[in-house]
């Protein structure tokens, strides 16, 4: 979309975040944008896969934080959800507002498809939501202060090279769904469960433990897949 078209039509943002005071302050600001519509917000994955069946969405904003489903703690597996959003919805910018900023965690979200990032702290990368939006449906890429400062950290880069790609989707749908069995993953990504098991255990041997919950923790804390529990960094 190029900056004539966007002049003209309406841009519409939709929002993955279950916290409605949050979504309320989004509208806000969104509301002194005449061009720009926010027309529907989701509380969790599920809800958000439904709401994209529904409409056509510009700019997509994303917690990193928000549940899979309804009832379940388990975060969206967005590191796995981003590729299957770009390849479905070519058009559609995203954008990852959290309160992380692991090096590690925001490489992960911009290599797997997103336009921007913005620690949530951050009041002036805030305030100014409707210029970004603006800049993203228009193509841009946007990095806020703080997330740039913490790209520029020496380190953390090496994390993302420890699992691989199917390694990393594995962990993330286990951690989205605790107690899911082998088959049921297997079957979630259309191979054989032996596939699932070796893959497991050679994320174990990369991540040096001996089962899924430490494996899930440490991938957690390396900012490899989803973590758990926001934080806002000063």
């Amino acid at each position: 979309m190029n900056s004539q078209l966007q002049a003209k039509k309406k841009l519409r943002v939709a929002v993955l975040e279950d916290h409605p005071p949050v979504v309320d302050g989004y509208t806000y600001r969104l509301s002194k944008y005449p061009n720009i519509e926010l027309v529907a917000s989701a509380r969790n994955g599920e809800q958000l896969d439904e709401l994209l069946k529904l409409h056509t969405i510009d700019v997509l904003i994303l917690d990193v934080l928000a549940p899979a489903r309804e009832g379940t703690e388990a975060p969206y597996p967005l590191f796995n959800v981003i590729p299957r959003f770009r390849k479905d919805h070519p058009e559609m910018a995203i954008l990852i507002i959290s309160g992380h900023k692991q090096p590690t965690l925001i490489r992960s979200v911009m290599e797997a498809g997103a336009s921007g990032y913005i620690i949530k702290t951050e009041a002036a990368a805030s305030e100014r939501l409707g210029e970004i939006i603006l800049l993203l449906a228009d193509g841009g890429i946007f990095l806020s202060e703080q997330t740039a400062a913490a790209l520029a950290y020496p380190g953390g880069s090496e994390d993302i090279e420890m699992l691989t790609d199917r390694q990393r989707e594995v962990l993330s749908l286990c951690a989205a769904n605790p107690g899911m069995t082998t088959n049921d993953l297997a079957g979630l990504l259309s191979i054989a469960p032996t596939t699932v098991r070796n893959t497991l255990s050679d994320s174990y041997k990369r991540l040096r433990v001996n089962n899924m919950t430490a494996a899930v923790l440490k991938a957690r804390d390396l900012g490899l897949i989803t973590p758990m529990g926001d934080v806002y960094p000063g």
